[in-house]
């Protein structure tokens, strides 16, 4: 995992107005349509997987930059704007209950990008995995509510947000399929905070390979 920044993002309660939604749909539609004709869905991927992009992203599209609704309100507008039968992209799960509903999300569009049970079942394991690392492997006192993934026929990303009521403040973990050798080994593509910890366990690096054994 690269440190190519720091992302401000202080736990708001408040919901987006729809007007704001309106507009971000509007916005956000043919960039998106853009970059598929340049980058196909693949590259979308990639650039929903960089923290910079997605969070600038979100300030393009006229919300706040500092903000945790960056992360989930950008998250629906991705579901909504984004389409598997013009994107090639399938967008799973999301904010609170939604984030266990990605087999269920896959499945609705599984004919679109042509997957078979095999398919949905590893892509489903592969999100519980994720969730799992980030919630338990890596104890950084972030409790996940917001996951996020997005598929095309050969390559997966994954946006998750956790968030420490004590301090009120989120922080987002980013994942990549492509070049991703471990899911315990620094498996990030890029994780946005502000907040450094003295006492974090985390359990997802090379660093804690003895640990692991002793397990």
């Amino acid at each position: 995992m690269s440190k190519v920044g720091i992302a401000t993002l202080p736990l708001h309660s408040s919901k987006a107005p729809h007007w704001l939604l309106k507009r971000m749909l509007s916005l956000g539609k043919p960039i998106f349509d853009i970059l598929y004709e340049f980058e196909g869905p693949n590259g979308i991927i990639r650039r929903l997987s960089d923290t910079y992009w997605f969070q600038g992203l979100a300030c393009v599209l006229g919300f706040d930059w500092h903000s945790s609704g960056c992360t989930t309100v950008l998250g629906g507008v991705l579901k909504q704007i984004i389409k598997p039968e013009e994107h090639g992209l399938i967008i799973a799960g999301g904010k609170g209950k939604n984030a266990t509903k990605v087999r269920e999300h896959l499945n609705k569009n599984a004919k679109t990008l042509d997957y078979n049970e095999d398919n949905i079942n590893n892509l489903s394991e592969i999100s519980r995995l994720v969730a799992k690392v980030d919630n338990a492997a890596l104890q950084d006192g972030f409790s996940l509510y917001h996951h996020l993934m997005i598929v095309s026929e050969d390559n997966w990303g994954i946006v998750q947000q956790g968030l420490d009521g004590k301090i009120k403040k989120a922080r987002r973990y980013h994942w990549l399929s492509e070049g991703l050798e471990s899911f315990i080994n620094s498996p990030h593509k890029d994780i946005a905070t502000e907040i450094y910890k003295n006492r974090v366990l985390d359990m997802a690096t090379s660093k804690s390979d003895n640990c692991r054994k002793h397990l």
